[in-house]
């Protein structure tokens, strides 16, 4: 019996893998060159879990007491006065006492206020938009954090593995790092690496880079860059064009939509459209995400409450999207991230553990 050839196999599997992890578009670009090397990364340590925020007891229910009425003076006796008025009472003392409601025992989503009156104009509210009328007073950008996930999904197959998103910040500078991977931690089949670094502004983050790095067992590392200066974004073939107020990438979209929920949260309502402008490695262009419904996520961490955020359009041929499920209770972070192709080829990121934070500040 011919014996079976599982290099080449496992070789092709993991490279279908690496085609359609994340939100690549179409052939893996060359390598960087000498003057696109990566930025060095900030220096944190993560001290302490992040607690659920807690939950606010709603107030006991109060039942309405019958009004008594009052007794006019009159010429009656005081034995019939005292009938008659403990007659009148009778309804309130029959009442039972209120007992109090108790808070539920999975991770509540805030309480949020009422949804605006729709506006004329377009469904979808840009996030220039949004920033320009976010009411920021006191809103501290989280510590560095570090989220780490459970990766499954199938790409003509089932695949399993782990993943990670760390956001960090130095002053008005951040850095936000994603590194996935297919196959044991201890040598993982394939691993991919992205980062997003730039400014925290009045307005969220302004991106000025993006990097990809791809290690695929039996082959090169493959490595891609953005840029994003003030006026232009330049693509990872050398074509050059104008930057779009709010312009996002693919992975600071996430900590963007993040931010807008935390500084307008009646944004998070089912209904309710974010655009966001995104710098793709071959385009720039618009995308609409849709809030779409609450969901409890029973995760590793224990059940979490969240809400729904997903792509208006489905992935196209040769395409990719990119849903997400956002707690409230846990600063806005996203607990679960899903990339879809199509109905049958995904990769699903759910977190494993509470969120690991720095010292605030840091």
């Amino acid at each position: 019996m011919r014996p079976r050839r599982a290099g080449p196999l496992l070789a092709l599997g993991v490279g279908v893998l690496a085609a359609h992890l994340w939100l690549a578009d179409g052939v893996l670009p060359p390598p960087l060159g000498a003057d696109d090397a990566p930025r060095v990364r900030f220096e944190v340590a993560f001290v302490r879990e992040l607690a659920p925020a807690a939950a606010v007891p709603p107030p006991p229910v109060v039942r309405p007491r019958p009004r008594v009425a009052t007794l006019a003076a009159s010429p009656v006796s005081p034995a019939a006065s005292a009938a008659s008025a403990a007659e009148a009472l009778a309804p309130v003392a029959a009442l039972p006492e209120p007992e109090p409601v108790e808070a539920e025992s999975v991770l509540p989503l805030p309480d949020l206020p009422p949804l605006p009156e729709p506006a004329a104009g377009p469904a979808a509210a840009t996030a220039s938009d949004l920033a320009a009328s976010a009411s920021a007073e006191g809103f501290e950008w989280p510590p560095s954090t570090r989220l780490s996930y459970i990766l499954t999904g199938n790409v003509r197959g089932p695949v399993e593995g782990q993943a990670k998103v760390e956001w960090l910040r130095q002053g008005t500078r951040y850095q936000v790092f994603l590194e996935a991977s297919v196959g044991p931690s201890f040598a993982p089949l394939l691993t991919r690496r992205e980062s997003s670094e730039g400014e925290i502004t009045a307005q969220g983050l302004r991106p000025r880079r993006y990097d990809m790095a791809m290690d695929v067992i039996f082959r090169d590392t493959r490595r891609s860059t953005i840029f994003m200066d003030a006026d232009s974004v330049r693509l990872p073939n050398g074509t050059e064009l104008p930057r779009p107020p709010g312009l996002q990438d693919a992975v600071s979209q996430f900590v963007q939509l993040s931010w807008l929920f935390t500084t307008q949260p009646q944004r998070l309502r089912p209904g309710e459209t974010i655009e966001l402008s995104l710098a793709l490695p071959r385009r720039v262009e618009p995308w609409f995400y849709d809030v779409v419904a609450s969901e409890t996520l029973y995760t590793s961490a224990g059940p979490v409450d969240t809400m729904h955020v997903r792509p208006r359009r489905a992935a196209r041929a040769g395409d990719y999207t990119a849903e997400v499920w956002i707690a409230p209770a846990l600063q806005y972070l996203p607990v679960r991230i899903v990339v879809r192709q199509d109905a049958e080829t995904f990769i699903d990121l759910q977190i494993e553990r509470l969120p690991e934070q720095a010292e605030r500040g840091r």
